[in-house]
């Protein structure tokens, strides 16, 4: 007998959703990755969720992969010990973002054994949400599910049904830079002009101007306090106008939000150059085992000839 583990479509979703790109890049390498080292054609990958939760309205930043082992019916089990590892160290950096729910990768519609790892996450989070990603699709949108669980009642009794959620993309400047660098990538392996880099460019000749400019202005104020120019109380004025207009910067909630994408940015290059250096460590012990190989197998050909 056939399960239903998709609720009908006439059920609504209680929560909102908002998906980082961080996230779908992070699901994307780990597919991409397995996919690679196993050499299997379409592999199924499993992980992690977190974010915040404000109310009704869950907003997923990160992501992490989850180490599972397969029991005698070929079911999935999640490695609980793993897990529990993984979000210590989580916390550690990211003391706002909790466990919201987990990802894998197949078919856009939840499955029997979609249900059966739900069921395991369940009993982390009692109502997670799960989040599908289908890289073998080929649409103009984001080949993307998300889901929730609901209990329904069905042929009399209590059952467990996915609701299909709708989700939109959320971004800060650092993910766009990100996003733009790698998007930019053709299909020919060389790089194109970042659009980011052209507005950065400009970005940074209107504030090079604006320095000069407000250079002149400081210059004028500074020979008329030593009487080196006389004083023109029209210009003053002006120049008053203008400072009052500039919006105040020089305050806590300025300083916070500043010193976090200040921080942001540097642990994502931090991040990056670590991901650099352990691709080449990877490479050179690729090489070396190589080589050793091949002195090796030249060892024991000798030997069969004496």
């Amino acid at each position: 007998m056939s399960v239903q583990v998709m609720a009908p479509s006439s059920a609504a979703g209680s929560v909102t959703v908002a998906i980082h790109p961080l996230v779908i890049m992070n699901i994307s390498e780990h597919w991409t990755r397995v996919r690679s080292q196993d050499k299997v054609q379409n592999p199924k990958v499993l992980g992690a969720l977190i974010g915040t939760q404000k109310g009704r309205n869950l907003e997923i930043f990160n992501s992490f992969e989850l180490q599972c082992d397969v029991g005698n019916d070929h079911d999935v089990i999640i490695n609980r010990e793993y897990y529990t590892t993984k979000e210590e160290q989580f916390k550690m950096v990211f003391k706002d973002l909790d466990f919201l729910g987990w990802y894998t990768t197949g078919d856009l519609a939840g499955t029997v054994d979609d249900m059966k790892v739900h069921r395991q996450v369940c009993e982390i989070n009692e109502s997670p949400i799960m989040m599908k990603l289908s890289p073998e699709v080929r649409t103009n949108e984001l080949p993307i599910s998300v889901f929730e669980s609901v209990i329904d009642l069905v042929d009399g009794e209590a059952c467990m049904q996915f609701v299909e959620l709708k989700y939109t993309i959320a971004t800060e400047e650092a993910e766009r830079i990100g996003v733009d660098h790698i998007a930019r990538l053709t299909s020919s392996g060389t790089s194109e002009q970042s659009s980011v880099a052209e507005q950065l460019s400009v970005q940074h000749s209107a504030v090079k101007m604006l320095h000069t400019r407000v250079r002149l202005i400081l210059d004028y104020v500074q020979a008329v306090q030593a009487g080196e120019l006389p004083r023109n109380h029209a210009i003053l004025r002006e120049i008053n106008s203008l400072c009052h207009r500039l919006p105040a910067i020089d305050t806590a909630f300025f300083k916070e939000d500043f010193f976090t994408q200040c921080n942001d940015i540097m642990l994502m290059s931090y991040l990056a150059s670590m991901t650099k250096g352990c691709d080449i460590m990877n490479t050179f012990i690729a090489k070396l085992n190589a080589l050793f190989d091949r002195h090796g197998m030249g060892r024991r050909m000798r030997g069969l000839f004496y």
